[in-house]
């Protein structure tokens, strides 16, 4: 198979940091994601995820591959970059997919190997904290059926909103409105949260009441302000549709189409999208680097040739895709401990996925601030806090804060500065800054420097 330019230069140029492959297992418990690949048992579910269909029907494709799997619990897997627009292009084709399109598809036995994932350079470091694929295989499968979940407006109530309305790629994966809208031009309070990177976050939504992306996935179907349906209304129209019937038939076993079935679809989709490397990356890949002097840098072209060409490549990529002066003098306040942007926006994906009052929603004339974390944990301490939401590609997905209350970068930056606003619940983390006007400035820029590209994904071909 032919690699992505985009993704192979991720590999390419990572370092060495890039080149792990997490492989998920299907278990009764979750597991670390290996370091190094490894294949485990899967559930009866699972198994017929990982076989070859032969001169597969309808209606004994499932059968068949279950049968298969059975005898050979050690399955082959397919390692991919993610991040490759292959596993978001959709079935090959145009207009709506029709049924024998469909069954073509399941029938090529690659789109159901368990997926080896290797990430993208930047977030590849943060290997150890990828979330939920030990419970839900990741195959290209169940990818393509997430993906058409994820643009299908037929799970709302009246047929006009699906999950990208509120999380669009061509609004940052989120929504460009302060607050998310549903059905019959409804409002929620709270503003759209981006849906990429997730495969490293575990609890979802502004509070963390889904404990799973999984959950997330199907929360709005029911909601009333958002999709307005029902979970059994939902998954009767999903089986009314052959081409749906039929994968969720092959991907999930006899189980076939449920709400949790569903999810796991959706979710899947969701953790095949993630940032490619940004500027910021290829900086901090040849930071390092430029620490060196003169002579030590000729020292290792003499003694340590792979080193030095590793270096080389760095040095290009950093100059092809380069941060400004003002994004590096911004970068270097980020991570300062006069600033400390890092006490919660740390890690690969730049968030503690951790809770914090901000002071957001407080001040002059609220009455009833929005609580927040409190509502779910009930502990006095979390009353008006909010997930950290993640700096990458923060500059497409205006505007910001669980209020969608700070229309821009420089507003967010402003708000650090004077120290948030004022409650008896607000972080310790937070404090006045008394910024510069420059040093506001850099770290907008180095924000923006932390835009990396996302898959290219099809959006208009869904089951007839």
């Amino acid at each position: 198979m032919m690699i992505n330019p985009f993704v192979r230069r991720c590999f390419v140029l990572s370092l060495g940091v890039c080149g792990v492959t997490l492989l998920g297992c299907a278990q009764e418990k979750p597991v670390t994601p290996p370091t190094t690949k490894a294949v485990g048992k899967a559930t009866d579910a699972e198994k017929t995820e990982a076989t070859t269909p032969s001169e597969a029907t309808p209606e004994t494709t499932s059968n068949q591959m279950t049968a298969s799997a059975d005898k050979d619990a050690t399955k082959a897997s397919a390692e991919v970059f993610l991040g490759s627009p292959e596993l978001t292009a959709g079935i090959p084709g145009e207009g709506p997919l029709k049924v024998d399109q469909v069954q073509a598809w399941l029938e090529n036995s690659e789109n159901h190997l368990p997926l080896e994932i290797v990430l993208p350079l930047g977030l590849a470091v943060g290997s150890s904290q990828v979330q939920g694929i030990a419970d839900n295989l990741m195959t290209r499968a169940k990818i393509e059926l997430g993906r058409q979940l994820y643009f299908d407006t037929r799970l709302s109530a009246d047929n006009t909103v699906a999950c990208a309305s509120c999380h669009h790629p061509d609004e940052g994966y989120a929504k460009h409105t302060q607050f998310g809208v549903g059905i019959n031009g409804q409002m929620g309070g709270r503003n759209s949260p981006v849906s990429y990177n997730r495969i490293l976050s575990g609890a979802q939504f502004w509070d963390g009441r889904a404990a799973s992306l999984e959950a997330q996935a199907v929360g709005p179907i029911q909601n009333p302000i958002e999709m307005g349906n029902t979970h059994e209304k939902a998954v009767e129209t999903v089986k009314g549709i052959a081409g749906y019937e039929m994968q969720f038939k092959v991907i999930f076993g006899d189980e076939g189409v449920t709400i949790d079935n569903i999810g796991r679809a959706i979710a899947t989709f969701e953790r095949a999208i993630v940032t490619g490397p940004s500027p910021f990356d290829y900086y901090e890949a040849v930071r390092p680097f430029l620490a060196m002097k003169a002579d030590d840098l000729e020292s290792l072209k003499e003694d340590d040739a792979e080193s030095y060409a590793k270096y080389q490549a760095a040095k290009a990529a950093a100059e092809a895709h380069a941060m400004s002066a003002s994004a590096i003098r911004g970068r270097d306040l980020f991570f300062s401990e006069r600033v400390a942007c890092t006490a919660c926006h740390v890690g690969a994906n730049l968030a503690d996925e951790k809770y914090h009052n901000l002071g957001v929603g407080f001040g002059e004339g609220i009455d009833k601030p929005d609580l927040g974390r409190f509502e779910v944990s009930k502990d006095e301490k979390d009353k008006g806090a909010f997930k950290t939401p993640t700096i990458r590609n923060v500059a497409l997905s205006a505007p910001y804060m669980h209020d969608g209350g700070l229309k821009t970068l420089e507003e967010v930056v402003e708000h650090y500065n004077k120290g948030g606003n004022s409650n008896q619940w607000l972080s310790t983390k937070i404090k006045k800054l008394d910024l510069k006007p420059e040093e506001k400035a850099d770290l907008v820029e180095f924000m923006k420097a932390c835009t990396g590209e996302v898959p290219k994904v099809e959006r208009e071909r869904l089951p007839e």
